[in-house]
């Protein structure tokens, strides 16, 4: 099963770190936060996530483009330039990035994926925020009721 990670907003509540990276790139616990996101859905087995992005997407395209590296622990040959990488954990994913564009609103973005999806049940959610939720538990709810979209949400504190 696909997973959509909305990638693509301003990120404007997080202007100071958003200035130069986009928000799902934003580093908590010393990862990206977008990282944290799919072990979420790791840990469910979900493995085939494409990433809806736009705002600043070139910058999500080189981390994932560049993830065997930055995971990997790196060796060099300095005299011959020889270079190997030794998997230090194993990261058995397949990312698609997909620019949807900068002010392409939610909606629009799930719809430019339409040809990336393979015509069934799929996940959507925002890649810039953590959440606990039992996702078998809430694949199962959804086939089990056999509507068309299945919607979770959470009613923030008041600031």
């Amino acid at each position: 099963m696909q997973v959509l990670l909305l990638a693509g907003g301003l990120g404007s509540r997080l202007a100071e770190e958003t200035v130069k990276i986009p928000k799902p790139m934003v580093e908590v616990g010393g990862r990206p936060i977008i990282m944290q996101v799919m072990d979420i859905y790791r840990n469910f087995g979900h493995r085939d996530f494409i990433v809806a992005a736009g705002y600043k997407s070139l910058l999500l395209k080189q981390y994932f483009n560049n993830f065997h590296l930055i995971s990997n622990d790196l060796t060099v040959d300095l005299g011959t330039g020889e270079k190997k990488l030794t998997p230090s954990k194993s990261q058995d994913c397949h990312v698609s990035v997909v620019d949807t564009g900068a002010h392409t609103m939610t909606g629009g973005r799930i719809l430019r994926l339409r040809e990336w999806l393979n015509n069934e049940t799929f996940m959507v959610t925002y890649s810039d925020g953590v959440g606990n939720i039992d996702i078998a538990a809430l694949l199962a709810f959804h086939k089990s009721h056999g509507k068309l979209a299945t919607v979770t949400a959470v009613q923030p504190p008041a600031r």
